[in-house]
């Protein structure tokens, strides 16, 4: 998102790509020790983890970016943005309220309006939809905003174009394990330390 054109010359560059890098860290706990899914063996991801787990990563994200409160307010916008599909749902209101609160006061501690958190959240979307494109290796069309982001393996690419028709090369450190049922989180996180560490490469392209 460095190479993101309209982005070059906003006045809120530093502290919207500092949600982007940052907009996930509340996962780093849940990262660093993996589970499994005790029904059916599987590893649970970000989509399948339990809902006290889903639910418990954004506050922590948020207050670790308290100094940088536009940030911080960009990453609860992100929150409420992605489990807007359970605004409906009981157990979920107790999580809309605790987002809300944490993203007002820091909106207060930025002294900025709504709209403009509303407006500069576009590119943190994309950024993410980005990543997570690649890195899952979705196929099927995404969509953030406006745009329309696909794989076209090793290829993410972004249309309309945002990047000034530029290939920007990307990377990720992963572990590879063998797909299976694990019998217990203990055996699964003794397969991801033994594994062999590895690198996903990519490019990112505008059309």
């Amino acid at each position: 998102m460095e190479q993101c054109v309209p982005l070059a010359s906003h006045p809120r560059r530093e502290t919207i790509l500092h949600a982007i890098a940052e907009h996930d860290n509340g996962w780093a706990e849940e990262d660093a020790a993996p589970r499994v899914n005790p029904v059916t063996g599987q590893v649970f991801d970000f989509i399948t983890a339990p809902k006290d787990v889903r639910q418990g990563v954004w506050p922590r994200g948020i207050e670790r970016l308290r100094d940088d409160p536009w940030a911080a307010a960009l990453v609860a916008q992100h929150a409420l943005n992605i489990y807007e599909r359970f605004r409906t749902e009981e157990e979920w209101a107790p999580f809309f309220d605790t987002i809300e609160t944490a993203r007002s006061a820091m909106l207060r501690a930025s002294d900025q309006p709504f709209e403009d958190l509303v407006a500069d959240y576009q590119f943190v979307r994309l950024a993410d939809v980005i990543s997570l494109t690649f890195c899952t290796g979705w196929t099927d069309e995404q969509r953030a905003g406006e745009r329309i982001i696909q794989l076209s393996d090793p290829r993410v690419v972004v249309t309309p174009d945002i990047f000034g028709g530029v290939e920007i090369p990307i990377a990720i450190a992963a572990r590879e394990i063998r797909r299976q049922q694990f019998s217990s989180d203990a055996e699964l996180r003794h397969a991801v330390n033994a594994a062999k560490p590895t690198t996903l490469r990519g490019v990112v392209t505008g059309r």
